[in-house]
This record gives C-alpha cells, sequence and structure tokens, in this order.
C-alpha cells in the first residue's frame, strides 16, 4: 500500500473515530520542513505522524507526513431547524446548537412552553422538540345566529337558543315554549337539548289549527 493511499485510510479512520466528515484538500508541502521528518505550519515544527489544525483555518486539519502535510478539510453537519441559539467559538471549525426548540408554523418556541397559536388550538413544545397541539371541536350552536367573539374558539348564541319558523328562514323565534307564529299556527324551537337536533336542523315543529283563517292584517287609519 503507498503512503499516499495510508494516509487516505488514515483520515477516513479519524472520520470514523471522532464523528467529523472530511473533504481531502490535497497535500500541502510542509513549507520547507518536510525534510525527513518534520512539517512546519502555524509557525511551529511537527514530526512525522502528529495532527494539527491550521490556525488559518480551523476547518483544516492536517498530518505530518514524511512527504509533508496531508490536510482535509472539515464539512459542518447543519444545525436543527429548531435551534434557537447558535454559538461559533473563534477556536471552533463549524457552529454549535446550544438550544434546540419547537418549530412550528415558521416560529420557534422553548422546550417546554405552551402557546396558542390560535383561538381554537393549544400547543405544548415538548422535551423532544415536536410541538403538540389540542384542537378544539365546537358542537353546533343551539340558535341560528351564532356570533364570534374575538379571542374565542367557539361562536356563541348572545341571544339564547333559536331556530326558524319555517324554510323561507325569514322569522327567527326564540327555544322552550311553544310560540304562536301567526292567528292559526303555534311552533316550537327545540331548546338544544333534544339529542342530534342541532346536527343541520333549523326549523321549528309547526301545527296549524284545522278548519282556522287567518286574521286579516289589521289595517290602520289616519
Amino acid at each position: 500500500m503507498s503512503l499516499g493511499t495510508a494516509v487516505v485510510v488514515v483520515v477516513l479512520l479519524l472520520c470514523a473515530h471522532t464523528g467529523f466528515c472530511f473533504s481531502v484538500a490535497g497535500h500541502q508541502d510542509g513549507g520547507g520542513g518536510g525534510g525527513g521528518g518534520t512539517c512546519e505550519a502555524n509557525g511551529s515544527i511537527y514530526y512525522v505522524g502528529e495532527w494539527f489544525f491550521l490556525d488559518s483555518d480551523h476547518c483544516t486539519q492536517c498530518e505530518c507526513t514524511a512527504e509533508g502535510s496531508a490536510c482535509a478539510r472539515t464539512e459542518c453537519t447543519s444545525l436543527p431547524a429548531a435551534c434557537i441559539h447558535v454559538s461559533h467559538y473563534p477556536t471552533d471549525c463549524c457552529p454549535r446548537c446550544e438550544r434546540i426548540g419547537c418549530e412550528y408554523r415558521g416560529v420557534v418556541y422553548d422546550l417546554g412552553h405552551s402557546f396558542q397559536p390560535s383561538e381554537c388550538e393549544q400547543c405544548t413544545c415538548d422535551s423532544d422538540g415536536i410541538a403538540r397541539c389540542l384542537v378544539a371541536d365546537c358542537a353546533p350552536p343551539p340558535c341560528v345566529n351564532p356570533v364570534y367573539q374575538p379571542g374565542k374558539c367557539c361562536p356563541e348564541c348572545q341571544e339564547g337558543p333559536n331556530c326558524y319558523v319555517d324554510d323561507s328562514r325569514t322569522q327567527v323565534i326564540p327555544a322552550g315554549d311553544p310560540v304562536w307564529v301567526d292567528s292559526c299556527t303555534k311552533c316550537r324551537c327545540h331548546d338544544g337539548q333534544d339529542a342530534g337536533y342541532w346536527e343541520g336542523n333549523r326549523l321549528a315543529s309547526c301545527s296549524r289549527l284545522k278548519s282556522c283563517i287567518l286574521d286579516p292584517p289589521t289595517s290602520q287609519h289616519n
């Protein structure tokens, strides 16, 4: 096995041992210091077999060989997407992630932090760096005119439970007791306690008196 092959094998073994990966940058001459058993770099003398980093580039590591300095450059791994604090020390090649949080919809949160990205979501940044959320499931409101309040997830019936009298959806009556909607027709709007009623039904139940004649509309005279 040639010396050059041996150097590559040593570099690969170092990569496996330290966890750093290198891209071979070729041989640098020892600045005149390859004379048989030493290499000159960083203003110092290194013996064959010694490893060192270049002062001018902390990402380049070299080994002193009989033919001079054989160097390889460290390839930094990418930082976690949810890294919320990065440090880059002058003597280090690669930046360090000092703190990891959770990334959710482009925003990073601290571990253990609870947050509410919307009115209907409650989330927690777990210790594994994953944001886990509970989404509210609003029940159908027991009225035909619910109102959404700022800061609240589910709509509210400000006027109480109610429904439409008929398919024309022009008249609304309150839930509970029956209501005479005209002189012949009595309707009852479900009060929201009837199971399954508000799963789409918004109309009252009405009954009409037999043989009933509607009262004529009242006219006003000046």
